[in-house]
């Protein structure tokens, strides 16, 4: 309720204030999650994070089949083991456990580390070349184009050029 409070006070004010500007402004638009997805360093960290992924996953599944051939070790002895032996078996059998669950845990955990940073270096870096092309093209706004934007002509949406902006700045960087 307060943030439809919050978002009709400030379109209220949008339309109060635009009028006036709007005969010598200069507008765009520009889809940062497109550019997220699309640049050659949104692949990369993608690409990254997928080996990260991959490595997590094979080390789950060896941690997953050896939980398994003790758990099947525990069911097949235990009519043959004594009270002290089962108990033994089944206290290790929960450590390991309790010891995959922590390491899925820490994995997911790490993952979202990853993509977190790799997300934000990738949009500093966006944000970087948004502005650099919004004070050359002498832009008087550059939205971040989301869901709460009811209507935008297409004619102002940025993010298709500043794409091909974003990866050449990155590959003269690299060079």
């Amino acid at each position: 309720m307060k943030k439809m409070f919050i978002v009709s006070v400030a379109l209220l004010l949008s339309m109060l204030v635009l009028p006036v500007f709007a005969a010598e402004s200069k507008l765009g638009t520009v889809d940062m999650q497109k550019i997220l997805m699309l640049s050659d360093a949104g692949k990369d960290a993608k690409e990254q994070l997928a080996l990260r992924a991959a490595k997590y996953e094979a080390e789950k599944n060896i941690k997953e089949d050896d939980l398994k051939k003790l758990k099947g070790e525990l069911e097949k002895q235990s009519v043959l083991l004594s009270e002290t032996a089962r108990g033994a078996k089944e206290k290790d059998y929960q450590q390991k456990l309790k010891e995959y669950q922590r390491f899925m845990k820490d994995a997911q955990d790490d993952l979202q580390a990853k993509n977190d940073e790799y997300t934000n270096k990738i949009v500093e870096e966006i944000v970087k070349v948004v502005r650099e092309y919004g004070k050359k093209n002498s832009f008087t706004f550059i939205f971040v184009k989301n869901e709460s934007m009811i209507f935008m002509d297409e004619k102002i949406d940025l993010t298709d050029e500043l794409l091909t902006q974003f990866n050449a700045a990155r590959k003269a960087v690299k060079k």
